[in-house]
């Protein structure tokens, strides 16, 4: 069973950049479809950025593309997503989470991910 363990979240002004961090226990990212979702206030869950568990695919939300990277790091079995020109609409819990079925597409739906992490949370101010 993969734990998940979200961290760099906080409070930054619009335009700046943070970057975070997803640290897996109990299997290897390289071995899962990665990705981020965030959930705003009174909002669904949605989907922000993710790759394949081969990590050659990888897709973007539309509201976060060009602004955002999702990247991994195998050795340190983590997974990192560095957000820039930060909008007050970027403001959410993060959440991360791991598909374990290898796929070639990268799935965006919330139900195609088995774990999850605790979140994170984001807030951008104006």
């Amino acid at each position: 069973q993969v734990q998940l363990v979200e961290s760099g979240g906080g409070l930054v002004q619009a335009g700046g950049s943070l970057r975070l961090s997803c640290a897996a226990s109990g299997g290897a990212t390289s071995a899962y479809g990665m990705a981020w979702f965030r959930q705003a206030p009174g909002k669904e869950r949605e989907f922000v950025a993710g790759f394949n568990w081969s990590g050659h695919n990888t897709y973007y939300a539309d509201s976060v593309k060009g602004r955002v990277t999702i990247s991994r790091d195998n050795a340190k079995n983590t997974v990192y997503l560095q957000m820039n020109s930060l909008i007050t609409e970027d403001t959410a819990v993060y959440y991360c989470a791991a598909d374990r079925f290898r796929t070639i597409r990268v799935p965006t739906v919330l139900t195609d991910y088995d774990y999850w992490g605790q979140g994170t949370q984001v807030t951008v101010s104006s």
